[in-house]
């Protein structure tokens, strides 16, 4: 589902060059579980955006479900992302002046989705806010903010869903939840999940686990991947 070969992301700081992400082989097979975790600046961010083809290697190949995304022009991305990846981030950044349902509806309307508010409704449901969906970011916790974000980057039904530090902005009892409710994304819909955590013991229950300091990974993780550590 995912694999990079030979990727590494080096930018110029000043004169001189910083290597952000060291060359790694990773290989996350469809229905796994990966988590990156590290401090801040470990390159894990990075990492994670290269593999949604945010960012581009500076050395080696990304391949998305059968496709070298490096080869790709913008427009063909953004197709691919539209179909294969969900996102899922730290600040929500849910529409403030549209309710829970009408936040998931936005993207299965721009897909031209047949039955969006059943659909819309449906997995609000799966993520436990059925009794939420006419209410409005403000009046939602923050808990709820990020239940809202995975719902509505479930909307397309991707096979990759990617997670950039999506406790970050809450407190631990939620963040809990979150990392529970990702992990049953992953077990019931055999979803790709990508998770970036500087909480190793939330990261725990990843079948791949990678600890990432000054741009390199170390595998922790009970899959063997080449070319991490």
């Amino acid at each position: 589902m995912i694999e990079l070969r030979n990727v590494s992301k080096t930018v110029v700081s000043g004169s001189a060059p910083l290597t952000i992400v060291q060359p790694i082989d990773l290989t996350v097979g469809a229905g796994q579980y990966l988590s990156l975790v590290g401090p801040s600046g470990s390159g894990k961010s990075t990492l994670l955006g290269l593999i949604a083809g945010l960012d581009v290697p500076t050395t080696g190949s990304i391949v998305i479900d059968g496709t070298d995304i490096t080869t790709l022009d913008e427009d063909a991305l953004a197709k691919l992302r539209g179909r294969k990846i969900g996102f899922v981030f730290q600040f929500f950044h849910l529409v403030p002046s549209l309710t829970a349902l009408e936040n998931v509806l936005v993207p299965l309307e721009i897909a031209g989705v047949d039955n969006t508010k059943n659909r819309a409704g449906a997995l609000l449901t799966e993520v436990g806010l059925d009794d939420r969906t006419h209410h409005y970011p403000a009046q939602l916790s923050g808990g709820e903010q990020q239940r809202v974000a995975i719902a509505r980057a479930l909307a397309n039904d991707p096979p990759i869903l990617l997670a950039d530090e999506p406790t970050g902005n809450l407190d631990s009892a939620n963040g809990r939840h979150i990392i529970e409710l990702l992990q049953r994304v992953n077990d019931t819909r055999q979803t790709t999940v990508v998770l970036v955590t500087h909480d190793a013991e939330l990261a725990a229950s990843a079948d791949i686990r990678l600890r990432m300091h000054d741009g390199a990974a170390e595998r922790i993780g009970r899959v063997p991947v080449e070319g991490a550590g």
